[in-house]
């Protein structure tokens, strides 16, 4: 893990916040494999298998000499493939539909109006970064009314340039006009926290989906029991 460059972190001046499993819980999709008639037991093993086949694609892209480039698969893409590959092909196109849809209707995490606020009260600059195109987290920003609290929704297009690879959140800096080192990323993720500080970001991750920190990984520059404690851990630093 590369270290970072010689200096004192400093309070970010702009945050960007991943999404699925940070901002919006996946768990509540459990409800819709039930209702297709999918043991609720594969809804982590699906989101296991949409971020393996999402890292696979990342590393793999432009190596595609006889095909389609890997590059070219959308986020929706992968979703639908692990959705088949873990019900051995067996679930039905209106079921499939069905997951698929559910997760625009995702609610965020309770306090996650709250993250959102402070950041900008305190007169930073506010966005999301995803994978997927920024249909998805719009409409779940827009549907908990929480547009209003983010300047843009930024996404990572094609897979090749998905996070964690640096580029992906270095483009995120550019788009925001700030140094990587005056970015921050607050996520659920011990995986985007190790793409976003190669990329040299300020790194800010929230317990509440994996409770401990991989070990595999340096630690992230803050952490908090939830995303408001992360981001007040954010604002914290040292201007």
């Amino acid at each position: 893990m590369p270290e970072r460059p010689a200096g004192r972190l400093l309070r970010p001046s702009a945050l960007v916040f991943d999404v699925l499993e940070t901002l919006f819980p996946l768990a509540p999709l459990e409800w819709r494999f039930r209702e297709a008639g999918i043991p609720r037991v594969l809804m982590p093993r699906w989101s296991a298998h949409l971020l393996r086949d999402s890292f696979a694609l990342t590393l793999t892209s432009g190596d595609a000499p006889d095909g389609p480039s890997p590059g070219d698969r959308s986020f929706e893409d992968v979703a639908r493939g692990t959705l088949r590959d873990i019900t051995g092909h067996q679930i039905a196109p209106s079921a499939e539909d069905a997951v698929i849809a559910g997760m625009a209707g995702l609610d965020p995490r309770p306090e996650a109006a709250a993250a959102l606020l402070a950041a900008r009260e305190a007169g930073l600059r506010v966005a999301t970064l995803s994978n997927h195109d920024g249909l998805l987290p719009r409409t779940l920003l827009e549907r908990a009314g929480l547009l209003d609290l983010v300047e843009d929704v930024l996404a990572v297009h094609p897979a090749g340039r998905w996070k964690p690879m640096p580029g992906a959140y270095r483009a995120a800096a550019r788009s925001l006009e700030v140094s990587p080192e005056r970015l921050a990323l607050v996520t659920a993720h011990g995986w985007d926290v190790a793409g976003a500080r190669t990329a040299r970001l300020v790194t800010g991750w929230s317990s509440h989906l994996e409770g401990r920190f991989p070990s595999a990984f340096a630690p992230p520059d803050v952490s908090g029991r939830d995303l408001a404690e992360t981001v007040d851990g954010l604002l914290e630093l040292p201007r």
